[in-house]
């Protein structure tokens, strides 16, 4: 059982296989982003775009 999260999405507790349907249907990624709660937290994001922000940030950060 996990919390999902994310958009077009309802903020509830799902079995894993059904959270990952979700994300699966909407083409998008199922990403953990706090494994330590409990249950644990996972978002439905297009992980590439995901990652390409934080690096823009980092990147913007740094400059600074």
């Amino acid at each position: 059982m996990v919390r999902v999260v994310g958009e077009n999405v309802k903020v509830n507790i799902y079995p894993i296989n059904k959270a990952q349907e979700m994300a699966k249907q909407q083409g998008l990624d199922l990403v953990e982003v706090s494994p330590t709660a409990k249950p644990p937290v996972v978002k439905i994001i297009d992980y590439g775009k995901f990652k390409y922000m934080q690096q823009k940030k980092a990147n913007e950060a740094k400059k600074k």
